[in-house]
């Protein structure tokens, strides 16, 4: 009988197991998983493009920068704080003096914060086009821009940003230059959808996760970061969501956990009142725009926290502030309902607006909140599409609730 049932084991085909979804930050990874599997025409055209396009551009390096670093290392990451311009009364110039809202030019003088921002992007679109086509040379590309920036010994950064955001003068490096590691997540997204690629070694991957490791440390105990975490305003929310993504990246649950659970009364309390103002960005020269960054930091804070089993969303502080009152308190401005009371030297972006919209949308089940996103975007990219799509699907699932 033994014999018989080995025989039969030996013969019946192994039930392929269901594939499971990537473990992504910033676009649902069960909902990538269906668009993979089911995709549609629309978005696969604009995966393509956009993966093409990414294709012809890098890689790119802190290498490339003219300029040489006060530790003496090029390796080290550099850039200039945009609002701060020489100084008119000294003969030098120094030491530079802000002009909040105002970019001098001389901030594109050092090429890494540029660089690092196309870097970002390009790995993330090679990644999304290689998960939903997979197509190998995607791969193969994004792995190049990664071992570049992270990994070869002759172009790699080192894993700091002990001198971002100087201002001549003043200072070689600030904690609010950790800002500019914002959209890192899209590498940690990239890094994840790449994994089904031989193109990604385990070296690539062991490699990575200890340059991740190595920056996360510093971010947590150097006294730049511990600065950035001190910050009242957006900042401290841009430095939340890299070090939760982060910690989620290298399967820090706990930490990721904390750092969410830790914001309600550090940054949504403290930041957004009843009604919805954020006054810590309102009383900025752009107030519009920093009000609706801060908010785009704490929601995809949010949804690090859904990973990390923190509820973010429906977190209402006891003086009233919430995520959603935020969105809500802007949205009639960027619709155009009425006119913004606050200084705004770049005007009412209601383009920004869109991105919120769409993941209010998903996680509140509000057509509203899409509908409005439709009257805003104009051209839509890849990551708005998938937001779409995934809302549209959000809210065809369950009834929405009243705003």
């Amino acid at each position: 009988m033994r014999a018989l049932v080995l025989i039969l084991l030996a013969v019946v085909p192994a039930v392929a197991q269901p594939p499971k979804p990537p473990v992504t930050l910033r676009l649902s990874g069960s909902f990538l998983l269906r668009e993979k599997l089911h995709p549609g025409p629309a978005i696969l055209q604009a995966a393509r493009e956009e993966a093409d396009r990414a294709m012809s551009v890098g890689p790119f390096s802190v290498m490339e920068k003219k300029q040489i670093p006060p530790s003496g290392d090029k390796h080290d990451f550099m850039s200039l704080a945009p609002y701060w311009w020489p100084n008119p009364a000294t003969p030098n110039g120094l030491p530079w003096v802000r002009r909040d809202g105002e970019t001098d030019p001389q901030e594109s003088s050092i090429s890494d914060h540029a660089n690092l921002f196309r870097m970002e992007d390009a790995v993330h679109a090679l990644a999304l086009g290689y998960y939903l086509t997979g197509d190998e040379q995607y791969a193969g590309r994004a792995v190049l821009l990664l071992r570049t920036w992270f990994l070869d010994p002759a172009t790699r950064m080192n894993p700091n940003l002990n001198y971002g955001q100087a201002i001549p003068g003043i200072t070689t490096g600030r904690g609010i230059g950790l800002i500019g590691m914002r959209e890192i997540p899209l590498v940690l997204d990239g890094v994840t959808l790449l994994s089904p690629s031989p193109r990604l070694t385990q070296a690539d991957r062991d490699g990575l996760r200890t340059w991740f490791s190595s920056y996360l440390e510093w971010l947590q105990n150097s006294p730049i970061g511990r600065a950035e975490a001190a910050a009242k305003n957006n900042h401290g929310s841009w430095y939340d969501q890299q070090l939760a993504g982060i910690a989620l990246f290298l399967g820090d649950t706990n930490l990721a956990r904390q750092v969410v659970e830790t914001a309600k009364s550090k940054r949504i309390a403290y930041q957004i009142r009843a009604d919805g103002r954020e006054p810590l960005e309102l009383a900025r020269t752009k107030s519009f725009s920093y009000s609706v960054f801060d908010l785009l930091a704490l929601m995809r804070l949010a949804q690090e926290g859904e990973i990390a089993g923190a509820d973010l969303w429906d977190y209402r502080a006891p003086g009233g502030g919430s995520i959603r009152g935020a969105l809500n308190f802007l949205l009639p401005y960027a619709l155009g309902e009425k006119p913004w009371p606050y200084q705004s030297l770049n005007g009412v972006e209601s383009g920004s607006l869109v991105e919120p919209l769409l993941l209010a949308a998903i996680h509140y089940r509000s057509s509203d909140y899409v509908n409005q996103a439709e009257k805003l975007e104009k051209h839509p990219k890849l990551d708005v599409l998938l937001l779409e799509q995934e809302a549209e699907q959000a809210v065809s699932a369950t009834p929405a609730p009243a705003r």
